[in-house]
């Protein structure tokens, strides 16, 4: 349970990360570019205690959907992104597989 806990914060900063991404302008604003590459680095080292108690396929996959979701609800709130219908299905697709994934697959259990 615990690696869940590290997936789920590493998930956190990847999107904290993600959102600061636009603000840093190519890289030429230094106060956001440094927090996301040390939001990233964070994410990154908090999925690798993850990855201690949870299949790598599963995590990876876990991680892509929680982070699409939550990045294109900050880019729909905060930088006013819109989300056509084929985007909101596309997403669902991904999150109604990484359920199929955790619900089913053998390869999850640990």
């Amino acid at each position: 349970m615990k690696h869940y806990l590290f997936l789920a914060a590493a998930i956190l900063f990847e999107v904290i990360g993600s959102s600061f991404l636009k603000k840093t302008e190519q890289f030429t604003k230094p106060i956001p570019s440094v927090l996301f590459v040390c939001s990233l680095a964070l994410s990154f080292y908090l999925l690798s205690y993850a990855l201690r108690g949870v299949p790598m396929g599963i995590a990876y996959a876990i991680w892509s959907a929680f982070g699409i979701v939550i990045i294109s609800a900050v880019g729909y709130f905060v930088y006013k992104e819109s989300l056509d219908l084929p985007a909101i299905l596309g997403i669902t697709f991904i999150v109604v597989g990484v359920i199929i994934i955790n619900l089913f697959s053998k390869s999850s259990a640990h």
